[in-house]
């Protein structure tokens, strides 16, 4: 009968011996928006705020987090490039979750642009959604 060998054997990890993601830079699941209802409402909140790069709506939920939407339009290239965008989107909203205001939905579509850059999105969502949550705070 043959031996069981597992990955510890042959010079891999196992998944305990694996150290722990830090759970604080995660983007959770429940960060994201994903329902339609939740993107008709944020547009149609009608609160949005762009620059060169990126245009951003927002409008308030009732949790104690943001969660995020991307729309990549097609005129951007094809699905590779769209992809890459989105992905470079949602690292810059990633690192940035914890600074950002609570309580925000907020929909980010990218403007066109040669080659974007994380530390670029990282910047304009930034100052694009503190612009955001002080109109949001002073509008009743």
């Amino acid at each position: 009968m043959a031996k069981r060998v597992s990955s510890a054997d042959v010079g891999g990890t196992s998944p305990e011996a694996r150290p722990a993601a830090p759970r604080r830079f995660r983007l959770p699941k429940r960060s994201r928006l994903h329902l339609q209802r939740d993107f008709r409402r944020v547009f149609g909140r009608r609160c949005r705020s762009a620059d060169p790069l990126l245009t951003v709506y927002a409008d308030r939920n009732e949790l104690a987090y943001c969660r995020l939407g991307v729309v990549v339009s097609r005129r951007l290239g094809k699905a590779v490039v769209r992809n890459r965008i989105k992905r470079l989107i949602r690292e810059a909203f990633r690192l940035l979750q914890h600074e950002l205001p609570a309580g925000l939905d907020v929909i980010v579509i990218p403007g066109p642009i040669e080659a974007p850059s994380l530390a670029g999105y990282q910047k304009s969502l930034r100052g694009l959604l503190v612009r955001l949550n002080r109109r949001l705070s002073s509008a009743p």
